[in-house]
């Protein structure tokens, strides 16, 4: 539907669309729907379904994500509610956001998935200096 995820399939399609159109590997997704993006991204003022949020993608893939982060308590109180998630273990972290906080935003970015696309690998391990899988927990 129109506020689901985007799937692997899809973001690997859009990237090849992309691509052909535009003559570039690069691309950012922006405003995506705050029913799949987690209860602390802000959302969109003029849009409540949709987040202040973004990805970016190489080939398709995505490398990063960020968004804006939710800094009202009664809004973050509200988006609890409506995602339907138990305010009480988060009952510090709420209580933060009521002594003033300037809006603010994060990042994660994925540094070896850059490496492994940047340089045409075959696998995201190869860009990895201790890579870690269900068999191999230590260097």
């Amino acid at each position: 539907g129109q506020f689901d995820d985007l799937s692997g399939a899809h973001e690997l399609r859009l990237g090849e669309l992309v691509k052909e159109k535009y003559g570039t590997d690069f691309f950012m997704l922006d405003r995506y729907p705050a029913s799949v993006r987690p209860f602390y991204t802000m959302p969109c003022e003029d849009d409540k379904r949709y987040s202040n949020s973004y990805d970016m993608f190489i080939r398709g893939q995505e490398i990063c994500s960020g968004a804006q982060r939710c800094h009202d308590p009664k809004l973050l109180q509200s988006i609890l509610e409506e995602k339907g998630i138990d305010p009480t273990p988060l009952g510090p972290y709420i209580e933060s956001f009521s002594h003033g906080v300037m809006p603010h935003g994060g990042a994660g970015i994925g540094l070896e998935r850059v490496v492994f696309l940047y340089l045409g690998l075959d696998n995201v391990r190869k860009a990895s200096l201790f890579p870690r899988d269900p068999n191999r927990c230590s260097p």
